[in-house]
Parts: C-alpha cells; structure tokens; sequence
C-alpha cells in the first residue's frame, strides 16, 4: 500500500488525468511534443522529458534505456540517448536545449517504467531550459494526435 501512494505521489508531479484517447495510445494535454515522438513538461525554467505513449507502444517492451549524465547539455532535436526494446533500438532526441539536471536513475533497473507510465514514472530526463522560445516549436496535444494518426496512416 505505502508502494501505491509513494508512486502516486510521484507520478502526480507528472501526470495529468486529462488524456486524448487515441487508439492504444494516450496524449496527455498541457505538454508538448515533437516530432520525434518524445514529451516535455515544462515547470518554470525547468523541464521534464521522456517518449510518448505511442513511441513505447510501436517500441513494444522496453529492456534499456542509455541516460546521459548530470551536467551535460542537450540541444533541440539532438540526440541525447536511446531506448532498446524486445523490437528495436531507438534513439531519443531532446524537444528543448539546456542542461541536464536530473536523471531518471530509476530506469536502470526497472526501464518497463517507460511502458507501464510514459507519462509518469517513465521520464527520462529534467532540462533547465536555456531557450524557452523553443517550446514554440513544438507540437501541442491535438497536433500531435494528428501528426501520429497520419504516420499510421502512412504504415
């Protein structure tokens, strides 16, 4: 029981229950995405990062994920590390360009956190921001619907 409260309370930081049903997957309003499939979730200057429910659902079940260090710096659409699943390897791109601040360290022994909660427990990483203008780039919750209903569409 004291399990299901500490990883409520966590996940609560991370998870909006206001979710766009679509198909198996989920998009969670209020954040943004990009077109890599992956999410931030701004607070302040700070934000969180991690792959969307539809990238871990084509991903299938995740067995690794590569993290990168405290300190080091990410830049939009740059690679920053990888997801390895039963089905493939695929890189991760930051959606913004700042400094890593915290890792999800969790992940290293328990990397099905990014299928069981993509949005919650399944972050990656937190980003001090350094160019907030970024985030315009980015797609919100109803683009990214979109965008990922046309991908399927294509395959």
């Amino acid at each position: 029981m004291a399990a299901r409260l500490l990883w409520a309370s966590r996940a609560a930081k991370y998870l909006t229950v206001s979710t766009i049903p679509r198909g198996f997957a989920s998009v969670v309003k209020d954040l943004k995405y990009a077109d890599t499939h992956e999410w931030v979730k701004v607070d302040g200057t700070s934000a969180a990062v991690g792959i969307t429910d539809h990238a871990q659902d084509h991903l299938g079940d995740v067995v690794y994920v590569e993290l990168p260090e405290v300190g080091a710096n990410v830049t939009q659409g740059k690679n920053f590390g990888a997801v390895e699943s039963v089905k493939a390897t695929s890189d991760i791109n930051s959606p913004v360009s700042g400094e890593v601040v915290e890792v999800n360290t969790e992940l290293n022994s328990s990397p099905g956190l990014v299928n069981a909660s993509p949005y919650g427990d399944g972050w990656i990483i937190k980003v001090k921001m350094s160019d907030a203008g970024e985030l315009n780039s980015l797609m919100d919750s109803e683009q990214y619907t979109k965008f990922c209903e046309e991908e399927d569409a294509k395959h």
